[in-house]
């Protein structure tokens, strides 16, 4: 039986997939472990009433388990995991947290209307750190499998080199080649390429927030 799914629907356009990190995320773990799902795109700015009443909140992603619609993208990644163990995508527990300040490092980088707030060189230590790893344990956080971690980055990475490169004409730096290699890999994969926000909607969702 399908599992089902909600994830936001992208800005204008309510037939395809919008522009958040974290639907991408349950969505890439979906596709990784080769789940059926059956897709309910939302516009959040006008949530039917059935979303509503599965999530209160109004929040994606929400998944349906056993007739229970479950909120939150660590906690579906946790219960995909745990009912369909097959291909395991554990992440190793020392290397859980890599990456994860790179994301707020970001956001806030993007955001930053004075060059002198240091939130330029705080995103550079954080992708400084992930070339150091990468170069160590690379190709993929955990070596040469790919594994949840990855599959939490890959959209915020994605999400990262959109937004900074449109609004600020911030590319990641050339002297960090394992983290280009990074990206390369992860993006190219096929579960990628079927769950990503076209690149007009990942800038059009950041407008608001960049602008405000």
């Amino acid at each position: 039986m399908a599992l089902e799914i909600c994830v936001k629907a992208a800005v204008g356009a309510p037939d395809v997939i919008g522009d958040c990190p974290f639907s991408q995320r349950a969505l890439l773990t979906l596709e990784e472990k080769k789940l059926s799902y059956k897709l309910h795109l939302i516009n959040l700015s006008d949530k039917p009433q059935w979303f509503l009443e599965i999530s209160p909140e109004g929040k994606v992603p929400v998944v349906k388990f056993d007739d229970k619609w479950v909120p939150d993208s660590d906690v579906i990644v946790g219960t995909l995991e745990e009912k369909y163990p097959e291909p395991s995508l554990v992440t190793p527990p020392e290397y859980a947290s890599v990456g994860s300040k790179i994301f707020p490092s970001f956001v806030k980088f993007l955001k930053s209307k004075d060059a002198n707030d240091g939130s330029e060189q705080a995103l550079l230590g954080e992708l400084e750190a992930l070339e150091e790893h990468l170069k160590a344990h690379g190709p993929f956080i955990a070596g040469e499998k790919i594994t949840a971690v990855d599959l939490s980055l890959a959209p915020k990475l994605y999400h990262l080199e959109i937004a900074l490169g449109h609004f600020k004409k911030w590319k990641v730096p050339e002297n960090l080649p394992h983290v280009h290699k990074y990206m390369e890999l992860l993006f190219s994969r096929e579960s990628f390429q079927k769950t990503k926000a076209a690149k007009e909607h990942v800038i059009l969702g950041w407008e608001p927030k960049v602008n405000a």
